[in-house]
């Protein structure tokens, strides 16, 4: 999947309602390529929707403390990764909203591996 290709699958969602399914809530502990994360944000993904690497695309989930099974909310920005196969999306309870700056901190503890960037607004489409 093209860069272009991954951009336009993720871009509609901003603002939307999404149902996400949460398979690494807040304190798991993950190991991959040698690093291991432990989140400190519910992560999960959006059932049947596959993303740029061919899986179901991922959503970090802004707000709730606590570790949960299952959210619903608002997609409030997207993660654009430049030097992977795959981009993100973030997603909070609706009216709950976080600058880019501040969404950037709160998931620096898997991002920082990438170079990344986020769009918060529909009228700064990066492509």
């Amino acid at each position: 999947m093209t860069t272009e290709e991954r951009k336009a699958l993720v871009f509609p969602y901003l603002g939307q309602t999404v149902d996400v399914r949460i398979d690494r809530p807040v304190g798991y502990r993950h190991k991959k390529h040698g690093i291991e994360l432990t989140y400190e944000v519910n992560y999960g993904f959006l059932p049947g929707v596959l993303g740029g690497d061919g899986e179901e695309l991922d959503v970090y989930v802004l707000g709730p403390t606590e570790p949960i099974e299952r959210f619903t909310g608002r997609v409030i920005g997207i993660v654009f990764r430049r030097d992977d196969e795959e981009d993100k999306l973030i997603a909070a309870p609706d009216g709950v909203s976080y600058t880019p700056e501040r969404m950037a901190e709160m998931i620096r503890f898997a991002e920082r591996y990438y170079d990344s960037y986020i769009v918060t607004e529909p009228a700064k489409r990066p492509f």
